[in-house]
């Protein structure tokens, strides 16, 4: 029988309060024990009674002191959409080419040039296979950001003089948006669509947005903050018909989602190596070959990756970057049962203990190892700082200058005081259930603590509406 709905219990605990979206028909599968990773010991997670057993103020071998924070323990890991550890399976596969193949894969008159580019050719089939794509219409970058930029910034360089727009999302990632205002500062024009409530774009919006000069749509397939998962198909559908090139940065996709260019009609993509399990300093985009997009190279050199990208290739990187993709082929399925089950378990046991809680996005059109919540009455600020056994992160974008709520949540219309409060828990391959156990106890704690200091909490408990008081400016 299929699990209750992921907003059941936030409807028994938050009478009164805005309820969050529709509620998630995500489905986890039978119960069965956390993944032991093949290979990668999970950092266990420390209970609560180990963490009170020493005083505060002994210092013991297990003591960490980084940034002026002390830490009985490294913490436990809740961040994977911030990056991913390497699989085991991963970092095997690119020693060789570390240690023993070092050659340059661009040498072609020896032995180790000959084996280091044959390693490059057989990881570009496997990017190209994890998205349904040709290998020859994949070009390995940096990451994710330099393959936003290039997709973005070369089209409307080679098409400048036909074309002078550009759209994009309001909640797309920051290297998308600065691409876009770099060429508003050149002469374009840049559309930036709003988003619906779940962090959904209105396809008719896109639609009546797209002119004749358009040379390109770039949306986000999986949101890094949210979730939320954009209808690819249809919005690739929609740019073939109007003839207009379209970009998805799939950083937080690949490897989670099936993604199928071909039949989602995706003239170019963006992938990030550590966010699928991989390295570190390595991406790829996908540039569609027919009908074929043409851009205009950002880096100029020795003419590698079909002149689009110059600069001698990283095998080892390259070489993890692949397998990475081919791991993440193979256990998709393992991997999304995996992170629905602790998903529900996370927004389960923190909704039947914690009153006035908010998941944010789309409960369904999600990826389901990216849970963002929030939490009235709470800093979500002061609610990580507390937190320091459990590595997440807050919604909010601290600046020297100020303390901004999300743009993301912000773009959504959740109010400023929501968006503040914001914690993305974010849950993957190896995560395990203690460790999101142990994340609900503490997440409890923490919020009952900091709404025992705050008057406005008071004041709610005691059923004062705080939107009906008028409060006194001065």
């Amino acid at each position: 029988m299929g699990a209750p709905p992921l907003a059941s219990s936030f409807a028994q605990q938050n009478a009164g309060f805005p309820a969050p979206a529709t509620p998630s028909r995500l489905s986890p599968p039978a119960a069965a024990p956390s993944r032991a990773p093949r290979g990668f010991a999970s950092t266990p997670a420390k209970t609560a009674s180990a963490a009170t057993d020493a005083s505060s103020s002994s210092i013991t071998a297990d003591d960490i002191e980084i940034k002026g924070v002390q830490m009985r323990g490294r913490p436990m890991y809740l961040d994977m959409q911030s990056t991913t550890p390497v699989d085991p399976r991963v970092l095997d596969a690119m020693m060789p080419y570390l240690v023993e193949q070092y050659g340059n894969p661009h040498s072609r008159t020896h032995m180790y040039g000959w084996e280091a580019e044959d390693a490059i050719e057989a990881a570009r089939a496997d990017v190209a296979k994890a998205i349904g794509a040709n290998a020859k219409e994949i070009i390995f970058t940096s990451g994710a950001t330099e393959s936003n930029n290039m997709a973005i910034k070369g089209v409307a360089n080679f098409y400048s003089g036909r074309k002078k727009h550009v759209i994009t999302t309001q909640t797309d990632h920051k290297c998308v948006l600065d691409s876009c205002r770099w060429l508003q500062q050149r002469g374009w024009d840049v559309t930036y669509l709003p988003v619906k409530s779940n962090g959904l774009i209105d396809l008719e919006e896109l639609r009546g947005a797209i002119r004749d000069d358009t040379a390109i749509v770039s949306v986000m397939a999986v949101n890094n903050e949210i979730g939320v998962v954009q209808p690819l198909k249809a919005i690739g559908e929609l740019c073939r018909e109007r003839k207009v090139f379209f970009h998805t940065d799939a950083a937080q996709a690949v490897g989670k989602i099936p993604i199928d260019v071909e039949d989602m009609k995706i003239d170019l993509l963006s992938i990030s190596g550590h966010k699928v399990y991989g390295p570190k300093g390595v991406g790829a985009i996908y540039v569609r070959r027919r009908p074929r997009v043409r851009m205009e190279p950002l880096i100029s050199g020795g003419g590698q990756e079909r002149g689009l990208r110059s600069g001698t290739l990283p095998t080892p990187l390259v070489v993890g970057l692949g397998k990475a993709c081919a791991v993440a082929l193979e256990e998709m399925e393992h991997d999304r049962q995996h992170a629905t089950r602790l998903s529900r378990r996370l927004i389960d046991g923190i909704s039947a203990k914690c009153q006035n809680v908010q998941l944010n996005g789309d409960a369904d059109a999600r990826y389901p190892g990216n849970v963002n919540m929030s939490f009235a009455y709470v800093e979500g600020e002061s609610l990580l700082m507390g937190l320091k056994e459990i590595a997440v992160s807050s919604g909010s974008a601290c600046t020297s200058a100020s303390l901004e709520p999300s743009y993301v949540l912000r773009a959504l219309g959740v109010d400023e005081e929501m968006a503040h409060t914001s914690i993305r828990y974010g849950v993957g391959r190896f995560t395990t259930e203690e460790e999101v156990d142990r994340a609900v106890e503490l997440t409890v704690e923490h919020v009952a603590k900091l709404r025992e200091m705050s008057p406005l909490w008071e004041m709610v408990q005691e059923g004062i509406d705080l939107k009906s008081i008028q409060w006194s400016q001065h």
